[in-house]
């Protein structure tokens, strides 16, 4: 249970830093900023994964923490952008 609403609490506040440090129109509210982070921790935890080769025995997909989750957030609002203006 804790792990979900620490996961939560965790996404959001890294969606909040990405769109901080990211400029421009993003989703607004907070239900996309959650998700926004939790999909960057996602992104953040495989790149992870694959740049450092961290825990390869929990899997693929795995969270990150805090800067790995910004990193990734940001990365996914770059890309969420880039759809958008299509």
């Amino acid at each position: 249970m804790w792990f979900i609403i620490s996961s939560l609490v965790l996404g959001f506040i890294a969606g909040l830093i990405a769109r901080a440090f990211v400029s421009g129109p993003s989703p607004r509210g907070c239900i996309p900023t959650t998700v926004l982070g939790i999909v960057g921790s996602l992104l953040g935890g495989f790149l992870g994964y694959v740049i450092f080769d961290k825990n390869p025995t929990e899997g693929v997909f795995q969270g990150s923490g805090i800067f790995g989750s910004v990193i990734g957030a940001m990365i996914v609002l770059f890309i969420y952008r880039r759809r958008a203006a299509r």
